[in-house]
């Protein structure tokens, strides 16, 4: 996407980046940058998707003890079902805002020749 500043200048813009968090009414927030990532508000997501990672790994590992403990209660394991539940939309929307930033498949050189993604991850035949 191409917009042009008033001097005329053209500026390369890339798509809009999934923010980690909601407007008020549940919606989805999206940040229009230059695509460097190096703007105020970027590095205010990035931190936030990182307490977000950080958070969900603690909470895995608070679900492995609970889990492990014969002792738990059916309220503290619907407690944890619902933590999980919240951290799972979080680590599942900062995953697809990270995989709609990677550049498509056709514009990666690397993977002229290939057509599907299955033929990469293709299975060999052990014995070929």
């Amino acid at each position: 996407m191409i917009y042009e500043s008033r001097d005329g200048a053209a500026v390369t813009v890339s798509r809009p980046r999934l923010l980690p968090w909601s407007n008020l009414d549940g919606n989805p927030c999206y940040l229009v940058t230059d695509g460097t990532g190096t703007s105020h508000l970027s590095r205010v997501a990035d931190n936030v998707e990182a307490v977000q990672l950080g958070m969900a790994d603690d909470l895995l590992d608070h679900a492995a003890d609970l889990l492990g403990d014969s002792r738990a209660t059916a309220p503290q394991l619907r407690f944890l079902a619902a933590r999980l539940t919240e951290s799972l939309h979080d680590v599942h929307r900062i995953a697809g805002s990270r995989g709609a930033r990677l550049p498509a498949p056709h514009d990666d050189p690397a993977l002229d020749g290939v057509s599907e993604l299955d033929d990469v991850f293709e299975e060999k035949d052990p014995g070929t």
